[in-house]
């Protein structure tokens, strides 16, 4: 009895691990935010269809989320005043403030590593949309052919939107570059061997007091 309940919790280990790396995170993108009463909103449009009115204050994420509801949102508290306090008003135009937040390291892509997060205040026409206002202030912009918002000021350089897998999400930088065989991990490994031990070691006791 006590064997065979050992050989059911090491296969439940087994399948929970497997399950755990063929788990998806998410994706990795720039999230497009609006700040409302002091509070950063998912936009519900993308930049190139949003209008901002003069005053208004939207954010850039870079980070890696599983949809909309889990999205990082962009760090930092300055608001229209002090983002744009150096660049005054002027007739015919508006002034949109922008944070631009490019994530964190564990978000880069392999062999990219992310600039610090910035603010900018962009000058603009008054029927200029937000992907007009960052372009303004924040070139080069990439986009893939769906449109899709993929870098800004030039990151990352390459990829768009790509899934990440929580493996990939959890790996250290450092060990994305080493070799693997994909097998289970060191944990696991040890995990599996202490519940081999102790199950041994419960199967002998039984047998010695028969």
């Amino acid at each position: 009895m006590i064997r065979r309940a050992v050989l059911l919790l090491l296969a439940s280990l087994l399948l929970c691990a497997g399950a755990g790396q063929a788990q998806a995170a998410g994706y990795r993108y720039w999230s497009f935010w609006e700040r409302d009463a002091g509070r950063w909103v998912y936009a519900t449009q993308g930049p190139s269809l949003a209008r901002p009115s003069d005053g208004d204050v939207q954010g850039f994420r870079f980070a890696v989320s599983e949809d909309s509801a889990s999205a990082v949102r962009p760090r930092g508290t300055a608001d229209f005043a002090t983002i744009c306090a150096k660049t005054p008003a002027q007739e015919g135009r508006k002034r949109v403030a922008l944070v631009i937040d490019f994530g964190t390291p564990s978000d880069a892509p392999g062999g990219e590593s992310p600039p610090a997060a910035r603010t900018a205040c962009a000058r603009v026409s008054p029927d200029a949309t937000t992907a007009e206002a960052l372009a303004a202030v924040a070139k080069p912009l990439r986009y893939d052919t769906n449109a899709l918002l993929c870098a800004i000021s030039g990151y990352p350089e390459k990829g768009c939107g790509e899934q990440v897998s929580k493996e990939q999400q959890e790996r250290p930088a450092a060990e994305k570059n080493s070799p693997s065989d994909g097998g289970p991990s060191l944990g696991l490994l040890a995990g599996i061997a202490v519940v081999v031990v102790l199950g041994g070691a419960a199967i002998w006791q039984v047998r010695r007091r028969g």
